[in-house]
């Protein structure tokens, strides 16, 4: 599967709502964007928390979104196999299975297209 275009997607379909609330995702962007900042906890240490949220909740486009993140700020394959850990404790199965399938396709994915 193209994770590379489910991100497309995404961006396609915030695009759409956008020429529709403008306002509404300027201050979506602005917000994520400050959450996203280096303060206190470094952007790769953001990404990976966005990333075991996103696995616990099973949002499949937030999966893909902050996989691709974490690789992009550095974080190594073990790195976010801790993460999808972690989000399993607390997630149990469903956690376990987005790790196992979604999270790696995404990270043989882009880890090709970032290195």
């Amino acid at each position: 599967m193209d994770r590379q275009h489910d991100l497309f997607h995404y961006k396609e379909g915030l695009g759409k709502l956008e020429k529709s609330m403008p306002e509404l995702v300027e201050h979506y962007n602005k917000f994520t964007e400050s959450c996203f900042a280096k303060g206190q906890l470094s952007q790769k240490q953001k990404q990976l928390i966005a990333l075991g949220i996103s696995t616990y909740a099973q949002d499949e486009y937030c999966i893909i979104y902050h996989t691709k993140g974490c690789l992009e700020q550095g974080c190594s394959k073990e790195e976010i196999f801790e993460v999808i850990g972690v989000s399993t404790a607390i997630g149990g199965g469903v956690a376990m299975s987005q790790g196992v399938t979604l999270v790696q396709q995404c990270i043989e994915q882009f880890n090709e297209q970032i290195h």
